[in-house]
């Protein structure tokens, strides 16, 4: 198993990420697009980054697996002492939009754990970059998480907020969940959470830069995140400033534990 060139990596997400934004055209894409199935849309943009992405990853890294939002799961990955988890267009809805709050995705997971993220936001002029161990950086300029202390005022990308959390602040809020984490990875926000059933994709590289940057960063019930698994999903993900982890928990869990009929587990 030959070891992974970061900066390799960078190029050949870097290259991916621009050549979507030569298909968005500044916000005036006309790629071809349908829906996988109501709600979530897919376009043409989607297939041809993914298409370049696995040949240039597979090359990078010929013994490492495959798991992406745009290509049909293989168990052949849990064989694998590695593998790429990728969202080819990470926030599809911002990019059909004309809005620059999409990325494209990448992470090398070795272990259940991302050793590698790369996070390339082209049409926002940023890019995000973390190794295990190492720290993270946006454009790079090392990055430090959020360090509020209190949970209320605290910073929310969103674009309305639920009564019970009207003791927050929203933020801008782009459609990219990665982009969103990597935001309190900046100490642009305080706090993401989700509760609902997510992919591995959506979150993997996002985890490993806002960690980096010193987030706390877990599931929607407090357990540390694990990638490439069997069924390649997590329930919601929590990422916010340390300080505030325990509280949002408490603001969190009773929510996410109705979601899911009182069971911890799907």
């Amino acid at each position: 198993m030959g070891d992974v060139s970061l900066r390799r990596l960078v190029d050949v997400v870097s290259s991916a990420a621009d050549h979507a934004l030569t298909l968005w055209a500044g916000g005036r894409t006309q790629v071809r697009q349908w829906e996988k199935v109501p709600g979530h849309p897919v376009c043409e943009a989607d297939l041809e980054v993914n298409g370049m992405l696995r040949a240039a990853l597979t090359e990078l890294a010929p013994d490492a697996g495959w798991l992406s939002e745009e290509t049909a799961d293989s168990n052949h990955r849990l064989g694998a002492d590695r593998v790429w988890v990728v969202d080819p267009i990470d926030g599809t809805r911002d990019y059909l939009r004309g809005r620059p709050g999409w990325a494209v995705s990448v992470a090398l997971i070795e272990q259940g754990l991302p050793r590698f993220g790369v996070l390339a936001a082209p049409a926002r002029n940023e890019l995000w970059i973390a190794e295990i161990g190492r720290g993270a950086t946006r454009n790079g300029h090392r990055l430090s998480a959020s360090r509020r202390s209190g949970l209320p005022g605290a910073r929310v990308p969103a674009d309305t907020l639920p009564k019970a959390d009207r003791d927050l602040t929203p933020v801008p809020r782009p459609n990219s969940i990665a982009l969103r984490m990597a935001m309190v990875a900046a100490d642009e926000a305080d706090l993401v959470a989700t509760i609902r059933w997510g992919n591995e994709w959506d979150i993997a590289a996002a985890a490993l830069i806002a960690k980096e940057a010193g987030a706390a960063v877990t599931d929607a019930l407090g357990q540390r995140l694990a990638f490439n698994r069997e069924t390649p999903t997590a329930f919601g993900v929590l990422c916010c400033a340390p300080a505030i982890h325990d509280a949002a928990m408490e603001r969190l869990q009773p929510r996410a534990r109705e979601l899911l009929g009182g069971s911890a587990g799907r």
